[in-house]
């Protein structure tokens, strides 16, 4: 890589893993974009850019994800029985959508991941009031919502946190605690994605020398170096702003980069 794009990386890293502690997400959806861009700069193949930025995206939340709880647990706003029991179901949902993003053409992953954008911007915007009488529900049906959070965040490259905290807001778990539970379960779902995504990357060809399957390797290692000094920032900051404050910030971020997917796919046609 380029020092201008280790810089770019860099930034965004930092930022990103500000946003991953403040909103509870793993940073990849915000990451994907700027990766993209990299990419390109690079001269990676058209045809694998999305799949690399969003497989390297989501393998950048191993690292967030841990530097976020850390700080997370320090307010005591990580619900582990719900993480123990959404687990199983993340990691083989996770698995499943690496694989089946594999199989998607560029321009379809591409325009996928808009529209999922799209649509948990809007959710988290609504801040529909629920049931006040409303719980998380029991064991089984629990470990079901895990196997669909790991498939669409894996397949998006997201840490999970866009379809964890709405559900777990719409269960009236406390904003504080949805963010903290949602950042400790965005490693199991980057784990599962990442080794999907490099099975997957395994079988294709025309991927550049140095790469692990979809995973680039210097681009993952920047993103991680500034992120990680970042997130647990941001999670101190989580405990003191007002939760529609969080909710504005993070559709804001979600819109912008939604935007930013579609004139990618548009400009393709």
């Amino acid at each position: 890589m380029t020092l201008q794009s280790v810089a770019v990386l860099l930034a965004a890293g930092g930022v990103i893993g500000y946003l991953a502690g403040l909103l509870g997400i793993g940073g990849g959806v915000l990451l994907t974009p700027v990766m993209i861009l990299v990419l390109t700069a690079q001269h990676f193949p058209p045809e694998h850019v999305v799949h690399v930025a969003i497989a390297t995206s989501l393998a950048t939340i191993l690292f967030t994800s841990i530097s976020s709880v850390r700080a997370h647990m320090k307010h005591d706003a990580v619900l582990w029985p719900v993480v123990a029991t959404l687990g199983p179901g993340i990691l083989l949902g996770s698995l499943a959508g690496a694989q089946i993003a594999g199989w998607l053409p560029a321009r379809a992953l591409a325009l996928l991941f808009a529209l999922f954008v799209l649509f948990m911007a809007t959710q988290i915007l609504l801040d529909r009031k629920p049931s006040p009488h409303r719980e998380l529900p029991p064991a089984a049906p629990l470990v079901a919502v895990g196997g669909g959070i790991g498939a669409l965040s894996s397949l998006v490259g997201a840490g999970g946190g866009f379809v964890s905290i709405p559900f777990m807001l719409w269960c009236n778990v406390p904003m504080g605690k949805a963010v903290g539970t949602s950042a400790a379960l965005g490693f199991p779902i980057a784990a599962a994605g990442t080794v999907g995504y490099i099975v997957a990357g395994l079988r294709e060809s025309g991927l550049p020398p140095g790469t692990w399957g979809f995973i680039y390797p210097p681009a993952l290692l920047a993103v991680a170096a500034a992120s990680t000094l970042t997130a647990p920032f941001g999670a101190r900051l989580v405990h003191r702003i007002p939760r529609k404050t969080a909710n504005r910030i993070f559709a804001s971020l979600l819109y912008t980069v939604a935007a930013f997917m579609v004139y990618k796919v548009t400009r393709a046609a």
